[in-house]
């Protein structure tokens, strides 16, 4: 059947049908070899993310016992939230460090900060103005690991009107366990 019909084709439909039949093999195979190759890059790309995903977990598995004990020592440690006074707690907290060294904490303001699975926070935002070694020893007195607090937002530069000053803003947060979560699991 196709032989009679291409039996009956002159020499120019016969090369016109090839040069088509050629053009449509050639779009397929493109086709194909394109979906093909993405299919090939994905399979990769989803290889190479289980890999990572792999790696991160055997180190889990690793260090098990340093991350149970870390989570039991802030089951322990991290203070219970108490309500809008803790805000107020840590505004006084920084001023007692920040008299200490002297420092005048500009603009004080407090608010409720952001409540996530693994802890709640109350934050302090302030501004202040001092010597840059007074200033650096407040940053280091003010964190450590046992007081949960965070510095969210720092932003230091030189005072203008007096290069020997510091000019700094801080957002300070203290982080408390969340509600969820008691400290006798």
């Amino acid at each position: 059947m196709i032989r009679r019909f291409i039996e009956r084709l002159n020499q120019r439909e016969r090369i016109l049908a090839l040069l088509v039949g050629g053009v449509v093999f050639a779009l397929i195979n493109l086709f194909l070899w394109s979906w093909l190759l993405d299919a090939i890059s994905n399979s990769r790309r989803v290889v190479a993310t289980r890999k990572l995903a792999r790696n991160e977990q055997v180190v889990y598995m690793r260090e098990g016992d340093l991350w149970a004990k870390r989570e039991k020592w802030l089951r322990e440690h991290q203070p219970a939230y108490h309500g809008a006074s803790d805000a107020s707690a840590l505004l006084d907290q920084l001023k007692q460090v920040a008299s200490k060294y002297k420092l005048l904490i500009e603009n004080p303001a407090i608010g409720n900060g952001e409540t996530n699975a693994t802890y709640q926070s109350v934050f302090a935002s302030i501004e202040m103005k001092s010597p840059w070694q007074e200033l650096v020893h407040f940053l280091y007195d003010v964190q450590s690991p046992e007081s949960f607090i965070v510095f969210e937002s720092v932003n230091v530069m030189i005072d203008p009107a007096d290069p020997t000053q510091m000019r700094g803003k801080f957002k300070i947060a203290r982080w408390y366990a969340p509600a969820n979560v008691g400290k006798s699991k």
